[in-house]
């Protein structure tokens, strides 16, 4: 992953779209494979080995809910 510029961007999609993802998400994690998902114009390969966690954040008269993905680029 070196020479790859950082990133930091949120991406909205159409529910049915995001239904989508998910569901590839849970059929990946339930098959013991990689996930692999295309986010604003670059592919993006999530191993198996990666943790996940869910936050959520209220504030400001908002709330929030960020299903999170990590993983070491090692």
């Amino acid at each position: 992953m070196a020479g790859k510029p950082q990133r930091d961007i949120e991406k909205d999609y159409p529910l049915p779209d995001f239904v989508e993802k998910l569901r590839r998400l849970a059929d990946a994690l339930e098959q013991g494979r990689r996930f692999e998902i295309q986010i604003a114009g670059e592919r993006v390969s999530v191993p198996v080995r990666a943790t996940y966690n869910i936050e959520h954040e209220r504030g400001d008269g908002e709330e929030e809910i960020e299903f999170q993905i990590k993983w070491s680029a090692n």
